[in-house]
């Protein structure tokens, strides 16, 4: 399947107010889904981003950005971040009003083209599941890692939940562990502090 705007077949799903599907519908509909205030409640937004320890000096990539959900909340703490998104119009919404230290990037599904050795942190939440080819796609983060850089992933648990997309859909923690790990990659934390997500954190070497 194409990937569109990443993140957004997930999202509408775990909203519960379309199908999960493979062609999603309008981009002002994931918009109003994506920033309904219901979604902090299980998504624990500002937990989520604490967790982090940004630095003002950090460089954070959101992979699947949307409408900014997430890298808005990072521009306040990190000194530069990049919204990363397939989907043109949800970028714009991200781009609306956003502060100066926040730059958007069209992305492809199989390339954030992002510029290499830039980014301290790559933020993938929702998202791995819907990349096709993630054995090719993880080397491509990695070139643009920072020495020491960090890839942190947020995704759905592997078991039929309220929340988020069928159980055959999503990927377990253990998968995504041995995919970073066969990608050259470390384990370096994992935290629990979310209802219906595991939160891991992977070091480049």
């Amino acid at each position: 399947m194409k990937l569109r705007a990443y993140v957004f077949i997930v999202a509408v799903a775990a909203w519960g107010q379309v199908p999960h599907q493979h062609h999603p519908p309008s981009s002002d509909e994931y918009a109003k889904v994506l920033e309904d205030p219901s979604r902090d409640e299980w998504q624990k937004p500002h937990e989520v981003v604490m967790a982090l320890n940004l630095k003002s000096t950090d460089v954070i990539a959101d992979i699947g950005a949307g409408t900014g959900y997430f890298a808005r909340r990072f521009a306040n703490h990190a000194g530069k971040v990049y919204a990363v998104d397939i989907d043109r119009e949800l970028l714009a919404i991200a781009e609306k009003g956003a502060p100066a230290n926040l730059t958007t990037v069209l992305a492809a599904p199989d390339d954030p083209r992002l510029p290499a050795h830039s980014v301290d942190i790559i933020f993938i939440c929702d998202v791995l599941h819907h990349i096709e080819n993630r054995a090719a796609y993880y080397p491509k983060l990695a070139e643009t890692l920072k020495q020491g850089g960090r890839i942190v992933v947020i995704e759905f648990y592997k078991k039929d939940m309220p929340i988020g997309p069928p159980a055959s859909m999503k990927l377990s923690d253990a998968e995504v562990i041995s995919e970073f790990r066969n990608a050259g990659f470390t384990l370096a934390k994992r935290l629990d502090i979310l209802p219906y997500q595991y939160y891991l954190f992977f070091d480049k070497p």
